[in-house]
């Protein structure tokens, strides 16, 4: 029996020339991504900062910069996955609407180092810089390198100003006044002070946000719970024997 003629249009065709069907396969890629990732750029929970994200300070700020400058990214995510043990390790999952201010956002790909995105407050400041300083001191099996230069290096005079406009540019809302008082409130710190603050100041807001929010709700059910409990039945005065 004679083969049917295929038209051009058919699966025959793609598989018979490699050129269209990496074409075709671009085609249906681009198209499948843009039908992911376009509506992303209108939903609220991925553009607007989620309760406690508030702009970066411009000493935490300053921090952010040593952050990437010094490959920390490389090593340390900041993104806690939808994971039991993840959630247990690090605290809450990781929102999109986290990351609105942060430019280049630093998610990671790679753990070396255990995840940060929830790690504010969980040290104290002296820890992180003997950490930084020396991180065998705190973390005997650590193979994280050291940092004993940033303890020397002062920020003072760098143009912290014109990178809280630039991102004003991309849409984070400082304010002119917080811009002209950013070279002051930088005055004198190390770019160990900035690294400090940035990592002290990581995951903060959204899990104070959160237990704020279960305290009201506690609250709010203990108040219903109250309401809803019957009036106590009042007492009748005892009858008087004749």
């Amino acid at each position: 029996m004679a083969n049917k003629q295929q038209g051009f249009f058919s699966h025959q065709t793609l598989e018979k020339n490699i050129g269209w069907m990496i074409i075709a396969s671009i085609l249906v890629v681009s198209f499948a991504g843009l039908v992911q990732i376009v509506p992303l750029f209108f939903q609220h929970s991925t553009t607007q900062p989620v309760a406690g994200v508030e702009p970066y300070s411009p000493l935490r700020l300053m921090g952010r910069d040593v952050y990437i400058r010094e490959g920390c990214v490389g090593c340390h995510s900041q993104q806690v996955r939808l994971l039991a043990a993840e959630v247990q390790r690090y605290g809450s999952y990781s929102l999109a609407s986290e990351s609105v201010f942060d430019h280049p956002f630093l998610w990671g790909s790679k753990r070396t180092g255990p995840d940060l995105a929830r790690v504010g407050e969980r040290y104290s400041d002296d820890w992180h810089r003997i950490h930084l300083r020396n991180p065998r001191q705190v973390v005997p099996e650590s193979n994280m390198p050291a940092y004993p230069w940033l303890e020397k290096t002062v920020i003072t005079g760098q143009n912290v100003d014109q990178r809280m406009r630039a991102l004003r540019a991309l849409g984070v809302p400082y304010t002119d006044e917080e811009i002209a008082a950013a070279p002051k409130a930088i005055e004198g710190k190390t770019e160990e002070d900035a690294l400090v603050a940035y990592l002290q100041g990581l995951g903060v807001g959204v899990r104070k946000a959160q237990q704020a929010k279960k305290a009201e709700e506690a609250k709010k059910a203990e108040e219903a719970r109250k309401a809803a409990q019957p009036a106590p039945a009042a007492t009748q005065p005892a009858a008087s024997g004749g």
